[in-house]
């Protein structure tokens, strides 16, 4: 699924995200460390929350819920990064849905194993550990994407709390940001939002590369792309921006300075409090205008 200049970008965010300091989350705890770090929205909503169990073509998928107690909303669906579904994507979806949405995080893996997919604070830098996740990441492929996104959406849709007269979004991170791609691609007219956080391998030279799939997008985007990730492939950006602008398709395109890949989720080493913040805004933006 990633080039390996992309993998090599996992590795140093796995390696620093394994490092991340006690003070942290040894003395508050997970759940609290995570809350600090994510502040509630302003007039933020109270949320329901549920573990939810998913049967797709190839299985049961294991997913988190979440949605504003009252009322119906617009439909996210959020593809986690190569860490999988964990208590910061759970805070996450959280804090997402206390802005106004249904969001379900799914957990990708789950073909090979229920989450939690990797181990709390996962050392990337340990061969066993690395081992075992580049695997569970190999073993998805463009078409399971699309086979999950064809079971999460409707299964969205079927949800008393999402608004189906609104359109919905999805997002992903790191590996996560492809599968916005293929999910807009299936789902033309029922996506009109998709925001990808330091996405892996959004251009490659592969015949089935994410950004051949614009042509077939209606959603706005939203792409936010680390400074090192840019500096590693910088002519990804333009291309993105001319496929874009040839498919007469709405899209910010940006390169976050100073962030480095796996800057968002508040559990990573290289989390860039200012710029995850900054990403989180223009991403709320983007729904508020695209989610019609």
């Amino acid at each position: 699924m990633c080039d390996d200049d992309s993998f090599d970008d996992m590795i140093e965010y796995g390696s620093r995200r394994a490092a991340l300091s006690r003070r942290r989350f040894g003395a508050l705890g997970l759940g609290a460390g995570l809350a600090s770090m994510l502040p509630p929205a302003a007039g933020a909503a109270d949320v329901k929350e549920s573990d939810v169990e998913i049967k797709t073509p190839d299985g049961t998928c294991d997913a988190y819920f979440v949605h504003p107690s009252q009322g119906r909303h617009p439909g996210v669906l959020v593809w986690p990064d190569i860490f999988g579904l964990r208590p910061a994507f759970r805070q996450m979806g959280q804090r997402l849905a206390a802005s106004g949405y249904s969001v379900l995080v799914v957990n990708p893996f789950y073909r090979t194993k229920k989450a939690p997919t990797s181990p709390e604070h996962a050392d990337f830098q340990d061969p066993a550990t690395r081992a075992m996740l580049t695997a569970l990441m190999s073993s998805l492929t463009a078409d399971t994407t699309v086979t999950d996104a064809r079971t999460f959406v409707p299964w969205l849709d079927r949800q008393r709390a999402v608004d189906t007269r609104r359109k919905m979004a999805t997002t992903g991170y790191c590996m996560g940001g492809p599968f916005t791609f293929r999910t807009a691609a299936a789902f033309p007219e029922r996506i009109g939002a998709g925001a990808s956080f330091h996405g892996a391998s959004l251009v490659t030279d592969k015949p089935d590369s994410p950004h051949l799939l614009i042509p077939r997008i209606k959603a706005r985007f939203l792409i936010a792309i680390a400074e090192n990730d840019d500096q590693r492939q910088p002519e990804a950006k333009d291309v993105l921006r001319s496929a874009f602008e040839k498919a007469g398709n709405p899209a910010e395109i940006e390169v976050y300075k100073g962030a480095l890949h796996g800057w968002c989720p508040p559990d990573s080493r290289v989390y860039n409090h200012d710029q995850a913040e900054r990403a989180w805004g223009r991403m709320l933006a983007l729904f508020q205008t695209a989610l019609a």
